[in-house]
């Protein structure tokens, strides 16, 4: 079992930058992938970002690709999503998840953290 811990997340003003982490409690062959997801009141679980923990290769939806950007570091087991050029619709709960694999569904992820808010006010 993987367990997965978000923080960072806060009340920021539009155009401003945020970072949220995810702190991984270990890496297995099956949590290959840390994903980045989103979910407004009232609205689905949107995909937003993923990276392999071998490689670093990443993956962006379009609509936080040039603004946002994930990274890695696997000493301490932790993910990063830099968020830059906030706006009001970026507002929402921000959750990682661990998967085999790449993917933007969320039933491909197996393991998913508490959630963080992220509220942009314009």
């Amino acid at each position: 079992q993987v367990q997965l811990v978000e923080s960072g997340g806060g009340l920021v003003q539009a155009g401003d930058s945020l970072r949220l982490s995810c702190a991984a409690s270990r890496r297995t062959f099956s949590s290959y992938v840390i994903g980045w997801f989103r979910q407004a009141p009232g609205k689905e679980r949107d995909f937003v970002a993923a990276i392999t923990w071998s490689g670093g290769n990443t993956f962006y939806a379009d609509s936080v690709k040039g603004r946002f950007t994930t990274s890695k570091d696997n000493a301490k087991n932790t993910v990063y999503l830099q968020m830059n050029s906030l706006k009001s619709e970026d507002t929402a709960t921000y959750y990682c998840a661990s998967g085999p694999r790449m993917a933007t569904w969320t039933g491909t992820y197996d393991y998913w953290g508490q959630g963080t808010q992220v509220t942009v006010s314009s």
